[in-house]
C-alpha cells in the first residue's frame, strides 16, 4: 500500500501520514507532484520483457508522453541479487534536483521518494500501479533500500536520461530510509 509521511525539514518531526489514494493524490497535487494509478492492459509475467512492460501500457505512456513532451521511455529493473547495489543506492540517496521531471512508474516493486519543499519533507512510498511525476528543479532524493527490487517505466524529455545536480545538501542523513 502506497503512503505518504509528512515531517518538519527541520528537526525531521513526523507531522502526518495517510494511506488512501484520494488523499495522496490530493495531498501531492497541492505541492505540484502528479500522483496516479495505472492498470497494464493486459497481464504481465514476472519476467516480462522491457517491450512487454512498455506494450501492456502503451495508452497511458502515450497520453503523457504527448500531454508533458516527454521523448524517450525506458523500463529499469532491479533485484535483491544485481552487483553493485550499495554503489547503485548511494547514487540517488543525495538530495538533487533536475533540469525536467522525474517520471516514474512501478510496474512491479517499490521505493521511496523524498520530495523537499516548503519546510516539509514528503516520503512517499511508491508500489506496483504507482505513478510519481517529480516536476523539474523541485528538490528530492530517491531510496530503493538494501536489498531493491522495482521494474518501472521513466519517462523523459533529456534523451540522455537521469542527470542529476546535487544540492551538497545533507538533509537526506536526517530521515527514515527505506528500510526503516
Amino acid at each position: 500500500m502506497s503512503r505518504l509521511t509528512i515531517y518538519n525539514d527541520a528537526n525531521a518531526e513526523k507531522i502526518a501520514e495517510y494511506t488512501s489514494y484520494e488523499d495522496i493524490a490530493r495531498i501531492l497535487a497541492d505541492a505540484g507532484l502528479r500522483f496516479e494509478r495505472w492498470q497494464a492492459s493486459q497481464p504481465l509475467a514476472a519476467q516480462a520483457t522491457p517491450e512487454e512492460v512498455l506494450a501492456a501500457y502503451d495508452a497511458p505512456i502515450k497520453k503523457l508522453m504527448q500531454e508533458r513532451g516527454y521523448i524517450t521511455v525506458d523500463v529499469v529493473s532491479l533485484h535483491p541479487e544485481a552487483a553493485n547495489l550499495e554503489a547503485i543506492r548511494m547514487k540517488f540517496l543525495d538530495e538533487h534536483t533536475h533540469a525536467e521531471d522525474e517520471v516514474r512508474f512501478f510496474v512491479d516493486g517499490s521505493g521511496m521518494f523524498y520530495i523537499h519543499q516548503d519546510g516539509k519533507v514528503l516520503m512517499l512510498l511508491c508500489e506496483k500501479e504507482d505513478l510519481i511525476s517529480v516536476p523539474a528543479g523541485t528538490r528530492h532524493w530517491f531510496d530503493m533500500g538494501p536489498k531493491p527490487f522495482f521494474k518501472a517505466i521513466r519517462l523523459f524529455n533529456n534523451p540522455e536520461g537521469w542527470v542529476a545536480k546535487f544540492t551538497g545538501d545533507k538533509i537526506a542523513d536526517r530521515f527514515p530510509k527505506y528500510e526503516n
